[in-house]
């Protein structure tokens, strides 16, 4: 069954797709994650619609993998935005989160055609899901 049929969608903003690039992350990582989310696995909550999940390294567990603030709202889309290595960095800062809780606000309300704009002018990536897979 596809996740984002009654779910919502799975997004990836482009600075978060050349993250994921670079670190070898794969959308089946991103939709692990989406999904432990949506069954309310959350790493951390950091409130306003902003989550924090981990995601392990290719052939390594998740400890000691990546971090992503991702925006969630349960039955509704999801847009990975941002990711870091943990032994690079403990932590977003206080201002990096008012800001996350910001566009989480904006992204979040988007409606399907403001969606579909995004997406046709580059904006995001989208993640197609099907928990079956996972």
């Amino acid at each position: 069954m596809s996740v984002k049929s009654n779910s919502g969608r799975v997004f990836k903003t482009k600075w978060f797709v050349r993250f994921a690039q670079k670190q070898d992350i794969t959308d089946a990582d991103l939709c692990k994650a989406f999904i432990d989310a949506k069954r309310g696995i959350i790493d951390a909550d950091l409130g306003g619609g902003v989550i924090k999940q981990r995601i392990a390294r290719p052939q390594e567990g998740k400890s000691g993998g990546f971090r992503a603030i991702v925006l969630f709202q349960v039955a509704q889309h999801c847009f990975f935005v941002y990711g870091f290595p943990k032994n690079q960095r403990s932590n977003i800062t206080t201002n990096e989160l008012k800001e996350f809780r910001a566009l989480a606000t904006e992204l979040l309300n988007l409606s399907e055609t403001q969606l579909e704009t995004a997406l046709d002018a580059g904006k995001f990536q989208e993640v197609t899901c099907y928990e079956k897979n996972l």
